[in-house]
């Protein structure tokens, strides 16, 4: 295919004419893709990647027919005869990611004219006998379009009419191995999950029963590489509000959150634009920095708010002399909009909202070009807090060599290394090959290989980019973590991938430019379709999407009692609980170890002593999200991620459990695994009389020397019980467990509370601007 339509496939508009035996097959395909388009509100197929088909042999037209488009009523098309129309439509797309142009149009010569405006020409009064054609929406007929072009191209490579067709259909389909649609959870009792394949594998389908579950809401901005991964898995798309199970869309206000059902996930968090917005993202790394210093917190450069901050800018300015370069970026604008360079005051734009940072004068250069890193860093959980990092992403060079001088500071081919900006230079070189080093584009693993073949450390380099992103998504923790216990039913509803966007200084020195919510995964070539689909494939897998219980479904939609299925042994088991479903004597134990006064490295450990139903539930939980991991590898919780622990704003109970069994079982992690399977198949972690996983009943103190247990003592937790006001409703679950007495002698453990009562609350203030105070362990607000 891609001889055919090359990486100039569309320029110049000379395509070869197609005989007249064989246009109206090309007509047809184009109405069948038309056809297919609609039914599936979909503008994109992916094609198999061993599956080949001759479309010139005679018999691909038996599907399509010759009098097919009369009257616009046209046979389904036979499967082994829908692989044309898919290779012809992925042909399309490929050819549109490489043209701006949308105005293509069909010449009454055959050919396509990609110079005219006439859009239309393809489905209007030309189109198939009687013009009779479902309707195209607008943003799908570009692609349409191109999708003629290329059947003409590769209709015309060959004049035979008696070309045999290739074997594919069945054959091809038995030759790809066949995945199980489930993948099974390490341990007992736990639901399996959704399995999502590459190119080369085949999922089993579901009986029809659960067959029906599989549906996915398409938005607007659904990037091609998700469609073409769920499509694998026997996805339908939906636009109904109740009965899909995952959805890849625009980010949305905090109360928007509010109606995702509980088997429901969005690839967004409530509040994760504290970070994704470029004025946002400054304010509260400089939080941090001015809470932990600049030691810790020094990887992004100087930057200004305006016009709030225009004082100290221009203090700053003064301060700094003419030779600075200044970087001004609308604060949430996207692909190069909008950002200028500039050294002189007079080209500052007035009344208007502008982040304006110190500009990185000194970038490291490979072959006199400037580049940055897009890293894609994954959060399949907030609380516990849970961060992936993707071991392939993007390295996007600037398209003119890069100078210095104050006079090309206008030059963004030279300044700028967005895509979507260099893409524009007639100078810009593509690349396809994930391995090479040559082009505008890399593959991340191409660079390390580049700069490993120099001496260079990239192992340091990458293990700082990891303390980059730790601590960026820590700083966005107190929002997200408020705005998720207000708005979302269950923590399994949200899920995040955030493209971080690194550039390295002369000294390999990597600094955070801005943080995307909603990174491009638009594959413009076959660089971008490696990484991303396989980033998004592995990505789905480690989300864990689980079929919904049917009367979930039901219920949501007629609002009426729920009624039994057989899908139920697959579904919802492993569903997390909210903190109203805590036991008592799960939220002292929360409480105990969030509210100690000290920080005694020896005492910690005993967390994992005495392992609750919700503990249990959390660590297997974690234990299958690591080993659906792919490419992805988990920064935090990690054996080394302790030291990350004393900078969130409100200390998490989870996040402590977490990081205390990653320091106890990293290194033999099926210890671990079996430990953690043989509690489940007692199903502990559905809840549990037995003393030996109820904390209260247990001597947790007693392993300590003397002088420890009496500072244990005299700090112990008390439990109260009054009713809850609605103003409380929306407190986090560490918030509900922290309720602190110094005057008791021990931990007192009151009857289960009656109806409408809750624990007395001591919360970690909810998150504002100027916040900068740090809670310590046995601090209340």
């Amino acid at each position: 295919m891609t001889a055919v339509i090359g990486a100039s496939a569309p320029v110049g508009g000379s395509i070869p004419a197609v005989p007249e035996r064989q246009l109206g097959l090309v007509l047809q395909v184009l109405w069948a893709g038309q056809s297919l388009l609609s039914q599936n509100d979909s503008s994109h197929w992916c094609v198999s990647s061993c599956g080949r088909v001759n479309p010139c042999c005679p018999r691909a037209t038996a599907g399509i027919g010759p009098s097919g488009p009369v009257g616009g009523s046209i046979p389904a098309v036979p499967e082994r005869q829908q692989s044309l129309v898919r290779q012809l439509l992925w042909a399309g797309q490929s050819l549109l990611s490489q043209s701006d142009s949308w105005d293509w149009s069909f010449r009454s010569c055959g050919r396509v004219n990609p110079c005219c405006p006439r859009m239309t020409a393809v489905i209007g009064a030309s189109a198939p006998v009687g013009g009779s054609i479902p309707a195209v929406p607008e943003r799908q007929l570009g692609l349409v379009l191109q999708v003629l072009w290329a059947g003409q191209s590769l209709l015309s490579q060959n004049d035979s009419s008696h070309c045999v067709e290739e074997p594919m259909s069945s054959e091809v389909e038995d030759d790809r191995e066949e995945r199980p649609a489930l993948v099974t959870s390490l341990f007992p009792l736990f639901p399996p999950t959704l399995y999502f394949s590459t190119a080369n594998e085949r999922v089993e389908l579901l009986p029809p029963e659960q067959r029906r579950l599989l549906k996915w809401k398409m938005s607007s901005v659904t990037p091609n590489v998700v469609k073409h991964t769920i499509d694998r898995s026997h996805f339908k798309t939906t636009k109904r509000n109740h009965d899909w199970l995952g959805c890849w869309g625009h980010h949305m206000k905090s109360p928007g959150f509010k109606a995702i059902r509980e088997y429901q996930k969005l690839n967004h968090f409530p509040g994760s634009f504290q970070i994704g917005r470029k004025d946002r993202l400054w304010r509260n790394l400089s939080k941090m920095q001015a809470r932990f210093g600049k030691r810790e917190f020094s990887f992004f450069p100087r930057s200004f708010i305006l016009p709030q901050d225009i004082k100290r800018l221009r203090k700053a300015w003064e301060d700094g002399g003419s030779r600075k370069k200044w970087i001004i970026k609308p604060p949430a604008s996207a692909r190069g909009i909008g950002i200028q360079v500039i050294h002189k005051w007079s080209q500052m734009p007035r009344k208007r909202p502008l982040l304006v940072q110190k500009y990185l004068h000194k970038p490291y250069l490979i072959s006199g070009n400037k580049f940055d890193l897009r890293i894609y860093v994954y959060v399949t959980s907030y609380d516990p807090l849970r961060v992936y990092i993707f071991s392939d992403g993007l390295v996007r060079f600037a398209s003119c060599k890069y100078s210095s001088s104050m006079k090309s500071l206008s030059n963004k081919f030279m300044h700028l290394t967005n895509y979507s900006v260099n893409k524009k230079n007639s100078e810009y070189q593509s690349n396809s090959d994930d391995k090479a080093c040559q082009g505008h584009k890399w593959a991340l693993k191409a660079l390390w290989f580049y700069l490993g073949s120099k001496g260079i450390n990239t192992t340091l380099i990458w293990e700082k980019i990891k303390d980059i992103v730790i601590k960026t998504i820590i700083a966005s923790d107190p929002y997200v973590n408020t705005l998720l216990k207000s708005n979302v039913r269950s923590a399994y509803s949200c899920h995040e991938l955030f493209g971080f966007d690194i550039m390295l200084d002369e000294n390999l020195k990597p600094w955070v430019l801005e943080v995307n919510i909603s990174p491009s995964l638009h594959s413009n070539t076959a660089l971008d379709v490696s990484i991303k689909g396989q980033m998004i494939r592995d990505l789905l897998n480690l989300a864990g999407f689980l079929l919904p219980r049917r009367e979930e479904v039901v219920a949501a939609a007629a609002s009426c009692s729920s009624t039994t299925s057989s899908t139920s042994s697959l579904c919802g088991g492993g569903r997390d609980r909210t903190s109203s479903d805590l036991s008592t004597d799960e939220k002292v134990k929360r409480a105990f170890y969030l509210t100690q006064r000290f920080t005694d490295q020896d005492f910690l450990p005993t967390v994992l002593d005495v392992l609750t139903p919700e503990d249990v539930r959390v660590l297997a939980e974690s234990e299958d999200e690591l080993s659906r991991r792919g490419e992805f590898e988990r920064v935090f919780p990690s054996p080394s991620s302790s030291r990350y622990l004393h900078f969130f704003e409100c200390p998490r109970y989870l996040n402590i459990l977490l990081d205390q069994w990653e320091q106890k079982h990293w290194n033999n992690r099926a210890k671990g695994i079996s430990l953690l399977r043989s509690i489940c198949q007692r199903g502990v972690h559905l809840g549990t009389t037995d003393p030996a996983h109820m904390w209260s009943k247990c001597s947790y103190i007693s392993r300590f020397e003397p002088h420890k247990r009496d500072d244990l003592r005299s700090s112990s937790v008390v439990v109260s019980h009054r009713r809850r006001s609605h103003a409380e409703d929306h407190d986090g679950s560490d918030r509900d467990v922290r309720s602190l007495s110094s005057s008791m002698p021990s931990v007192s453990l009151p009857a289960s509370p009656s109806p409408g009562s809750s624990t007395t609350t001591s919360p970690c203030p909810s998150p504002q601007p100027g916040l900068t105070q740090n809670l310590l362990p046995g601090q209340s607000v």
